[in-house]
């Protein structure tokens, strides 16, 4: 049966899970559009690995609602499967297997499987077909996962922490594979410890913490709810280091010896008061400044450890 909103690939509401006494998850609350990357954040034993199992329907739930590509997972294992990827965090390949029969492999076990030269060219593999598995590099690996997750031609991918591990230009490259897989039109639900990931390759992010959904939005809007200020920096002017003008009573200016910092949970206004405050003190321009808007790490620490930057 398919009953969910039709632009919605994921729809949880309510959703429970629990271990005889022990509460997993506490009535966890979601939604992933259709097209779109969303990254399901949160500290060790937040939930999400039971989460993404229960949507995948490898685990049933104790409560709640889950709609997956319109499905319910519990019920239709079967349909969805064929119609969703999984890269998970770590998969056993024969070692002797050739990259591309390997590949071959997988496609049959489809109806209507991607073809193999495009499987090997959207995860770059296109020179390694006839490399044995053993020869490859975790990257390659890495990428040869992505090919097996889309042998399938799947609607919906899940990634789970699909760069642990990884040095910088294997994550880049996974990167790149997961960018290529949204100018497909894929949706993606991606887990990962990597905040920087997290804001380079999702439209949103979930904050999952303690069994419950904390906040959820871009990147912009989680820093708001997190209320994180932007950072205004700029070289103290000698009249301010001196005494002989004050900033704007309006800001909340900190000097410390060459360095200004204001922070503000409105950039633009603040700029407007602090460059009019320049010009009616003839203070000219104000060198080096810089405006640093929050990230999601520091949207992530203040949400979940109450930590500050």
């Amino acid at each position: 049966m398919t009953d969910s909103t039709p632009d919605l690939a994921i729809e949880v509401r309510g959703l429970q899970m629990s271990y005889g006494p022990r509460h997993v998850l506490r009535g966890v609350d979601f939604e992933v559009r259709t097209g779109e990357v969303l990254c399901l954040l949160g500290p060790n034993g937040a939930g999400k690995t039971t989460t993404v199992e229960i949507l995948e329907g490898f685990r049933q739930r104790t409560g709640g609602r889950v709609r997956v590509l319109g499905l319910d997972p519990a019920d239709a294992k079967a349909r969805l499967r064929e119609r969703i990827g999984i890269v998970l965090q770590e998969c056993g390949f024969p070692r002797l297997a050739r990259v591309g029969e390997l590949i071959d492999i997988w496609r049959s076990y489809y109806r209507a499987p991607r073809p193999l030269e495009e499987l090997l060219d959207l995860v770059e593999l296109t020179a390694d077909r006839d490399r044995q598995v053993r020869r490859l590099s975790g990257g390659q690996r890495r990428r040869l996962d992505f090919a097996l997750a889309l042998a399938g031609d799947p609607d919906l991918v899940f990634l789970d922490e699909p760069t642990t591990g990884f040095d910088p230009e294997s994550r880049r490259r996974c990167w790149a594979a997961i960018e290529n897989l949204r100018s497909l039109g894929k949706t993606i639900l991606l887990t990962t410890h990597y905040l920087d990931e997290a804001e380079r390759l999702a439209d949103r992010v979930a904050i999952l913490q303690d069994g419950c959904v904390q906040t959820a939005g871009s990147v912009r809007q989680v820093a708001r709810q997190a209320g994180v200020m932007t950072t205004i920096s700029f070289a103290t002017p000698q009249a301010l280091r001196a005494g002989a003008v004050t900033p704007p009573g309006c800001l909340d200016v900190r000097v410390s010896g060459e360095i200004a910092v204001c922070r503000t949970p409105n950039a633009a206004l603040a700029l407007r008061e602090l460059l009019a405050w320049a010009a009616d003190n003839d203070l000219g321009d104000l060198d080096d400044l810089a405006v640093e808007t929050p990230t999601l790490e520091d949207a992530y620490l203040r949400l979940v450890s109450g930590g500050t930057r």
